[in-house]
């Protein structure tokens, strides 16, 4: 196993052009930007199916189209449609992030007590302040599993930018190959484990911090 490319120091200079600290910031630019617009379009409308129960059907199959979908398939295709650019990567990606979040928020509001939510209409509370108040909050454990399943659907995907010339890690795997340099491949395959596995630790942390002691069970 050579791994002489990740642990050589010149590939970590900030200063270098297509050094991997700047691979890692583009390949984290893609996949901010898939999540905050995948987020955008997906939480209101799982929590609107959750809340209203119309329209599940939508939910359910959402989620079995979002995994038969081939990302590179719909990557190649947009590039067709629209050229090449940041817009093609953006939409496929994005297309990677809704289902998982419209399918947790539309779990998680399905699950609830619905004794507790029937409580807080009895209390006078306003359909908004249900909502916001009391179905959010308990559903937040699903949405943020279902929002940690899609970051690290997006870091490993987000590879196939390079596929269209943009940056990100994918240039190492793409570029290694293309000269038959497998410690390139090999570095760039790891440091795209490495970033899932600390994002994922990153988001497990955000979500112990955002859900309520009472649902996440440190309760004590």
């Amino acid at each position: 196993m050579n791994l002489s490319y990740l642990f050589d120091a010149a590939h970590w200079s900030l200063s270098t052009d297509g050094s991997i600290p700047q691979l890692i910031l583009s390949h984290l630019w893609y996949v901010v930007l898939a999540l905050i617009i995948g987020t955008v379009i997906a939480l209101p409308v799982g929590l609107y199916i959750g809340h209203t129960g119309r329209g599940s059907f939508l939910a359910i199959n959402a989620g079995n189209a979002g995994r038969s979908l081939p990302t590179l398939g719909l990557l190649m295709l947009m590039v067709t449609l629209l050229g090449l650019g940041l817009t093609p990567v953006l939409i496929a990606l994005t297309v990677l992030v809704i289902p998982p979040i419209l399918t947790s928020a539309y779990a998680g509001m399905r699950t609830l007590d619905r004794r507790v939510v029937d409580a807080a209409r009895g209390m006078g509370m306003r359909p908004s302040q249900v909502l916001l108040r009391v179905e959010l909050p308990m559903a937040l454990p699903v949405m943020m599993s279902g929002f940690r399943s899609a970051a690290l659907q997006v870091v490993a995907t987000a590879t196939v930018a390079a596929a269209v010339g943009l940056n990100g890690l994918g240039r190492l795997l793409i570029d290694g190959l293309a000269v038959n340099d497998y410690s390139r491949v090999l570095a760039g395959a790891i440091v795209v484990a490495v970033l899932a596995v600390v994002l994922d630790l990153i988001l497990a942390l955000a979500q112990r911090w955002i859900v309520s002691p009472g649902l996440s069970g440190r309760f004590r």
